[in-house]
């Protein structure tokens, strides 16, 4: 792993992106790995750690660089649970969409890159990969239980590229309402695919959390390998 910078489009500054590169390939594809209200912490890097394993280049941006750069908690304790919220809620959705803009286009200029790059999200980044869909050229967009979708579905006919959600049937932070909604404004789009993972709870595929569900996230992995490997290689 190394760590790039890079300059925020409206000018307010430099952020840090973390690049896992595969080994032995010239050239692969690129995936933008955004956070969870945790920051880029342990669970994110083991995530992109992974991904580059797979074959991919895997970036994961420092999205609160402008709150508090280098964010690394955990969900273990209630301490860690209280700063990750006030982070999100100090958050600015639309600056992260264009700092993930940002890495989309560096992560596509990386010397290994074969001009393919698209994101995967978690929680809060699950909301911030579908508006990646809605407000980007990525090439192809994975959603892992994100939060709020039903506030986005007017945007929902901008989407030109293959967008993947993974929602979990009993997620605490996603009323059912709101996912039914998501499901019903998807059902006839020919770019999302939509999975329902029963019985589990929100963050269900985080490495080492306290909802982890070795199957569904093994499933749920799985799809989104088969995804990027069609689109980005």
């Amino acid at each position: 792993m190394r760590e790039i910078k890079l300059q925020a489009a409206d000018g307010s500054g430099e952020f840090s992106a973390f690049v896992w590169e595969p080994e032995g390939k010239e050239s692969a594809g690129a995936v933008v790995v955004i956070q969870e209200i945790f920051g880029v912490n342990d669970a994110l890097r083991a995530t992109a750690q992974n991904l580059a394993e797979q074959g991919f280049i895997a970036i994961a941006p420092d999205l609160f660089w402008r709150l508090e750069p280098g964010v690394n908690i955990s969900d273990k304790t209630e301490a860690e649970w209280k700063k990750a919220f006030e982070l999100m809620n100090r958050f600015d959705q639309d600056k992260g969409v264009e700092d993930l803009i940002t890495t989309l286009d560096a992560a596509r200029e990386l010397p290994n890159c074969n001009g393919q790059a698209g994101t995967v999200g978690f929680c809060l980044g699950g909301r911030l990969a579908v508006m990646m869909a809605t407000r980007s050229d990525s090439d192809a967009n994975v959603s892992y239980y994100g939060v709020g979708l039903d506030q986005l579905i007017d945007e929902f006919d901008q989407i030109q590229a293959p967008l993947m959600l993974h929602i979990a049937e009993q997620d605490e932070f996603f009323p059912a309402e709101g996912r039914a909604r998501v499901l019903e404004a998807v059902e006839d789009n020919e770019w999302v695919d939509a999975f329902v993972y029963p019985g589990v709870h929100h963050a269900f595929a985080r490495v080492g959390g306290i909802h982890y569900d070795a199957r569904a996230a093994t499933i749920a992995n799985g799809r989104t390998t088969e995804l990027l490997a069609e689109i980005l290689e």
